[in-house]
């Protein structure tokens, strides 16, 4: 995907946060026909006078999220300063659309829009997450902010967590690094996908294959990521059993040679408590991998 202009984004606040700063924006999507916010913590090491650019993270959060979710919640800004890493947080959703509906198809993933483009009405005119993130927002904010393209990686949380699975396999080469909490793994064996997929792609499966993690990751001729893919899930979900479905996900990486380290966690539910709890794993995890990227 080549990217669009950008419009420049307006501060929306300013915080100093571990030495570094954590930001919040909102600019005008092209992609999406609406106005779009997004977090962005920059660590000191990228405030420095005539610093390299400093890798980045992106992390998707879920249905229901903002882009300030992430960034008061899940507790990554003190090691990621002492990291060195970069952390861009979108907003989730289009929002204010107007379209018939809207208010009450949260049931079915418009908050997050599943981060893909939808092809079926009403959703198709703003409901491009995939082309905004990919086409718009990241290749900006790599240049607008200095931020190291070749080191950069993704991960995410249930619904985002399915998006950083799908997005990093659909678009090999753009992230370097990969991981997950509770993704929504096999979203076309699973009440929520099944009813985002019909809402955003009609009834074509053969469409909803494209945005299924464990479909995309048992069609690879080798394996994308060698370096390893981290996920944690905790065994006292509420959603495990019937939404989110890491075994499929596993035994598809298992099939493509994919390195999974897919840790469960007994006692840990669905919430930022469990993602606070593993956070540390998970930078960690993608500042090696970047680091090996950049060398």
């Amino acid at each position: 995907m080549s990217a669009l202009p950008f419009e420049a984004p307006e501060l929306l606040s300013e915080h100093a946060c571990f030495g570094g700063v954590q930001r919040f924006y909102r600019h005008h999507s092209r992609e999406i026909g609406l106005p779009m916010r997004f977090g962005l913590f920059l660590p000191p090491q990228a405030l420095e006078l005539g610093a390299r650019p400093v890798p980045l993270l992106v992390f998707l959060a879920g249905l229901t999220c903002t882009e300030e979710t992430f960034a008061i919640k899940a507790g990554a800004q003190a090691l990621a300063a002492e990291l060195g890493l970069a952390l861009l947080t979108p907003d989730t959703s289009p929002r204010g659309a107007n379209v018939a509906g809207e208010a009450e198809s949260w049931d079915f993933g418009v908050g997050a829009g599943f981060y893909l483009d939808a092809s079926a009405e009403p959703w198709s005119r703003h409901w491009r997450m995939e082309s905004y993130l990919l086409r718009e927002l990241l290749p900006q904010v790599q240049g607008e902010f200095g931020l190291d393209a070749r080191r950069t990686g993704i991960f995410g949380h249930s619904m985002g967590g399915h998006g950083a699975l799908t997005l990093a396999l659909r678009h090999p080469g753009v992230f370097a690094s990969l991981s997950a909490f509770a993704p929504i793994a096999a979203p076309m064996q699973c009440p929520w996908g099944q009813k985002a997929f019909m809402g955003y792609l009609g009834a074509d499966r053969c469409s909803w294959s494209r945005h299924d993690a464990s479909e995309l990751m048992r069609n690879q001729n080798r394996a994308p990521y060698p370096g390893g893919i981290l996920i944690h899930q905790g065994l006292a979900d509420k959603f495990l059993a019937e939404q989110l479905h890491p075994e499929r996900f596993e035994s598809a990486c298992l099939a493509a040679d994919q390195p999974l380290t897919l840790k469960r966690e007994p006692g840990y539910d669905h919430g930022y408590y469990f993602i606070a709890s593993f956070m540390a794993q998970h930078l960690r995890h993608h500042a090696a991998q970047l680091a090996a990227a950049g060398a």
